[in-house]
């Protein structure tokens, strides 16, 4: 059955149809590779390797909650699971008492260098490796795109929009 989004001619459904399948199928694929290979979620995994890429590998929550577009009770949530397996370390913020920092620890990042294989090659079998150079250069235009709308909510057209 194919479906036809209301209010949007058959090039725009197909364009929209698929990009909501394909954000509500990857999410759940990455997921169980990483929850059958290395016991933990996607989400887990992104908290992981942002510590892992920032300055002492070390993220205000607030700062952390931007980078992972997520919400600070959900982040909070997941932190507190992370610290109880020993992968991250929560302390008050010394530059603000208020405040909490997330620390990636050895474990941690050891832990997050072994899930990387199994991850990469999911990210490949799934996506990279099905399309063309041509197609993944549109993909990154294309996201790059979108992403700029939701991270900055505008609503202006963009050139070429009608």
């Amino acid at each position: 059955m194919v479906f036809q989004a209301p209010r949007m001619n058959a090039q725009e459904s197909a364009a929209w149809v698929g990009l909501v399948t394909v954000s509500q199928l990857l999410p759940a694929a990455l997921d169980a590779q990483l929850q059958r290979d290395s016991r933990m979620t996607h989400f887990e995994f992104s908290v992981l390797t942002v510590l892992r890429f920032s300055p002492a590998q070390t993220l205000r929550m607030s700062a952390l909650a931007g980078e992972t577009a997520s919400t600070l009770p959900r982040l909070s949530h997941v932190c507190a699971r992370l610290e109880k397996r020993g992968l991250v370390e929560r302390s008050p913020s010394a530059d603000d008492r208020r405040a909490t920092d997330v620390r990636l620890t050895g474990v941690g990042r050891r832990e997050l260098i072994r899930a990387t294989p199994g991850h990469i090659e999911t990210a490949r079998r799934l996506v990279v490796d099905a399309l063309t150079p041509d197609q993944l250069d549109a993909l990154a235009e294309i996201s790059a795109v979108i992403r700029g709308r939701l991270a900055g909510g505008s609503e202006e057209p963009v050139a070429g929009d009608d």
